[in-house]
């Protein structure tokens, strides 16, 4: 099985070897990149005494020191910014009807999951109030960013039993990134060989609603320093609208080499998706479908020294293949982009503190046969496995990112500092600074006051400069979007109960949209500026610290935001199609209790109120009815038989069968279910152990 395991790496890798030609041009800009970062760090730092401070104290078991500990030493992690940040543990994954990392998403009060189709696909994700390609995703620690568009960026390769826990920042993090993620960032973190949960072999096999059917199996195995994790999965079903059928294959596998003076981390994913897409660019053509492939490497490295140094190296793949009417040639569209990113990350201590530096090069760029500028007919570039078709466009950036971070504690305050700066080759701007600033203040060990001010940039996409279609009209004068994220807010934690209640404003300037002048218009890429204020409240209680053991409650959590925006432009849209469709009352409740000894049982209650309206169509043809999203309210449960080697369990999603949009023209489905069960082993010898005692 190892042997399998690693030879089916192999045979990815050396399907992806051949692409590197075309992108190995940008690599001496990278490593001159290196140099010159290095040379500004040492710098920085060539004054440091060898006596560093401390960092704070870890608490007495509670859960508030753990956020406010300085940056970990594990980069996987984003946990370094005195800012509470969001922490979907392992156990809340196991506990909730999860079938798909937007499901774990749909948890938090203050992010919002656009669905097209069921079970996780199609998903666009927002934070307060922003757009799906306005926020930044990371799997430990690397950027899965697709500058052709953020509706594929939540194609994840990552299968559900990699996952460690999920960091949701509601601010950008400039010592990780680029100042990309304009209203946040998510980091997927995956198990190693000492995390908890992480069985050396699990099988997981399940099915249900709408012919879904889905399998998936991963191994990790340790051998000295050396360690290895590799994921398969494969998902399929009809879904619950006509035309929202899917079937999708994902590959994930890291490496792991910890020796005396350095660590090495590498990680490798593909993903194969295909699905009907319903209406994915309008309701006028119902019968879209698309596939997606997308193929990943990144390598990193870390010093243990006492100036700790990361440089890294990404690579990333992504072929699209959309269809306006499905099975014909009408609308149709090949696209095919490389991300190439190479940076560093370093840090030291010293008497004053934390010092952070962070530096990137990224290119990025696009083969299409309609994103990018058109290409004379004797450069067309053939599409492969495709007779007589040729990407007809194309067009490339090169992104240079460097951020300065600096961290210290003081007695009962801690204070962090940034100044980040991106410069774009296909922008005539001048360099602009985007600064970062939070300020923490622990009243006592349980509870603490927080205020950030933070400013951040994001380029537009190639879809949002080029895209054209008989729906659409991408415009080539956008300007990249820049936002100002003010918060206040406060957190108490107690081993039986925590509460945290913030306050946040986002001034959004030259913010990208998607909208329609009038009723029988296009949709036209326009910006504009918008406010987004509002407010966020979450409380969780712990039942076994007061009331012990033996009794059946376990955790009872309350989430809910509220969010209100205000536009400066004086011209009235019709219809925003992402910007201004956004949750304004979001609230969730979680139940987890025992029902009788293994047996257990997680309830979620939700409760959503989406501003905006959208034009009604039937079969194709609009009606003239404007439809408005309305208020919704949706249960799920979850009942599990937990041993310690296997987990059987059956979901119930929308058990009031209530009828809701996520999406114009789009019902998403009202009652679910699913039954399925999860077998982990500690042992690669099993078998030869079962063998055994039959004889």
């Amino acid at each position: 099985m190892i042997g399998l395991q690693i030879y089916s790496q192999f045979l990815l890798i050396a399907y992806l070897c051949p692409h590197f030609g075309s992108i190995l041009h940008s690599t001496l800009m990278i490593m001159r990149s290196f140099f010159l970062s290095a040379l500004l760090f040492f710098c920085l730092v060539a004054s440091a005494q060898t006596d560093t401070i401390a960092h704070l104290q870890e608490g007495d078991g509670n859960n508030l020191n753990e956020a406010v500990v300085l940056q970990s030493r594990d980069l996987r992690s984003f946990r370094t910014s005195p800012i509470p940040l969001i922490r979907i543990t392992h156990d809340e994954l196991q506990s909730a009807g999860i079938n798909s990392l937007n499901d774990v998403l749909k948890l938090v009060s203050t992010i919002d999951v656009r669905q097209r189709g069921g079970f996780g696909e199609q998903a666009d994700i927002s934070i307060e109030g922003s757009t799906f390609d306005q926020i930044a995703i990371f799997v430990n620690g690397i950027s899965i960013q697709n500058p052709q568009t953020g509706h594929n960026t939540a194609d994840f390769a990552v299968n559900l039993s990699d996952i460690d826990y999920i960091e949701i920042h509601k601010s950008i993090a400039p010592h990780i990134s680029s100042v990309q993620g304009l209203f946040g960032t998510i980091n997927i973190v995956t198990k190693t060989h000492d995390s908890p949960h992480n069985p050396m072999l699990s099988v997981q096999m399940d099915g249900g609603s709408y012919g879904l059917f889905r399998n998936e199996t991963r191994s990790t195995r340790s051998f000295g320093p050396y360690t290895y994790t590799f994921s398969r999965s494969m998902q399929r079903g009809d879904g619950p609208v006509r035309n929202s059928d899917f079937k999708t294959h994902r590959l994930f596998s890291t490496h792991h080499l910890d020796m005396r003076h350095f660590m090495l981390d590498a990680q490798i994913s593909a993903l194969w998706n295909k699905f009907g897409a319903n209406t994915f660019y309008s309701p006028s053509y119902p019968n879209q479908w698309e596939g997606t492939k997308r193929f990943a490497i990144a390598l990193k490295a870390e010093s243990k020294g006492r100036v700790h140094i990361c440089p890294l190296f990404s690579w990333a793949r992504n072929i699209d293949h959309f269809q306006l009417v499905r099975g014909t040639d009408t609308g149709e569209n090949f696209h095919r982009g490389n991300i190439l990113t190479g940076g560093f990350r370093a840090w030291t201590d010293w008497q004053i503190g934390r010092t952070c530096i962070f530096t990137e090069l990224r290119h990025e760029n696009i083969q299409s046969t309609n994103l990018g500028i058109p290409l004379d007919e004797e450069h067309f570039i053939p599409i492969r496995h495709y007779d007589n078709l040729f990407y007809t466009h194309k067009d490339h950036r090169n992104i240079f990112s460097l951020s300065l971070t600096h961290e210290v504690s003081w007695k009962n305050f801690d204070f962090s500092a940034s100044l980040a700066t991106d410069k774009c080759s296909a922008i005539s701007m001048p360099l602009r600074f985007y600064p970062g600033a939070s300020l923490t203040w622990r009243v006592n060990a349980d509870w603490r006051w927080f205020v950030a001010v933070n400013r951040t940039m994001r380029l537009p996409t190639f879809t949002d400069l080029y895209y054209y279609s008989p729906t659409n009209i991408g415009n080539r004068e956008l300007r990249p979007e820049e936002n100002t994220n003010i918060r206040l807010g406060t957190e108490f934690a107690h081993p039986w109960w925590r509460l945290q209640v913030e306050m946040f404003f986002h001034r959004s300037l030259h913010l990208i949209d998607w909208v329609m002048f009038s009723a029988d218009d296009l949709f036209h890429a326009t910006d504009f500026n918008l406010d987004n204020m509002g407010a966020m409240l979450s409380s969780v209680w712990y039942f076994k610290p007061v009331f012990g053991e033996s009794q059946p409650l376990r955790r009872l959590s309350l989430s809910y935001t509220y969010i209100h925006q205000h536009k400066h432009s004086k011209i009235n849209f019709f219809k925003s199609n992402y910007a201004q469709e956004y949750l304004r009352h979001k609230l969730v409740m979680q139940l987890d209790h025992r029902i009788i000894k293994r047996l257990e049982a997680s309830w979620t209650f939700r409760i959503q109120q989406r501003e905006g309206s959208f034009l009604e169509y039937i079969n194709g043809v609009a009606t003239g009815a404007i439809h408005p999203y309305g208020t919704h309210a949706l249960l799920d449960l979850r009942v599990s038989w937990k041993d310690k080697w296997m987990d059987l369990y059956a979901d119930f999603q929308n058990l009031t069968c209530t009828r809701y949009f996520d999406i114009g023209n789009v019902p998403q489905a009202r009652f679910t279910f699913l039954a399925g069960a999860q077998i982990r082993l500690n042992d690669f010898r099993f078998i030869k152990r079962i063998i055994s005692r039959k004889q």
